[in-house]
């Protein structure tokens, strides 16, 4: 399997993940040596195995990256009609999750074009308050650059979804 050249299909699983739960999660390894996850729901993919996020509330999740910079990044369609499907046909319908590996960058200041790309995501939302307060202030993000990934498997429903493991 190699991330260049699966790439726009691991890109398609990721965002599809991320559209049906609103976010990804990120793990990271605490001083400790212990794992963290945190559910980030500004996750951006680019077209060459690069991404960023949007560094905004989770404190802990830049102190880990700080101290150790791998981070594998987890998304799995939860729709309820995919599932439904899937399950009636005996065969997922797509991938149901993928999970990538990379390297986060230092905290940087956002650009206009990624301050406008999360502002046209959380826009629909825009109106309620609660939205207003959490989904507001976007101005650093984290660069992150992928190495590999791995599908989320089952051990049924899913002949010929992926290239087999090298």
């Amino acid at each position: 399997m190699s991330i260049k050249d699966d790439w726009g299909k691991v890109k398609a699983v990721l965002e599809q993940g991320q559209a049906s739960t609103l976010y990804c999660s990120i793990a990271t390894v605490n001083p400790d040596g212990t794992p963290h996850i945190t559910p980030v729901g500004t996750v951006f993919l680019g077209d060459d195995q690069r991404g960023y996020f949007f560094d905004h509330y989770a404190q802990t999740l830049g102190s880990n990256i700080d101290q150790n910079p791998h981070v594998c990044i987890m998304a799995v369609n939860a729709g309820r009609f995919f599932w439904l499907r899937s399950l009636l046909k005996g065969r997922f319908v797509a991938p149901p999750g993928v999970r990538l590996y990379g390297k986060v960058g230092p905290i940087r200041e956002a650009t206009p074009e990624e301050v406008e790309r999360i502002e046209r995501r959380v826009k629909p939302s825009s109106w309620m308050k609660g939205a207003r307060q959490l989904w507001t202030d976007f101005t650093h993000v984290r660069d992150i650059e992928f190495t590999h990934y791995k599908p989320v498997t089952y051990p049924v429903m899913m002949d010929g979804m992926w290239p087999k493991h090298a």
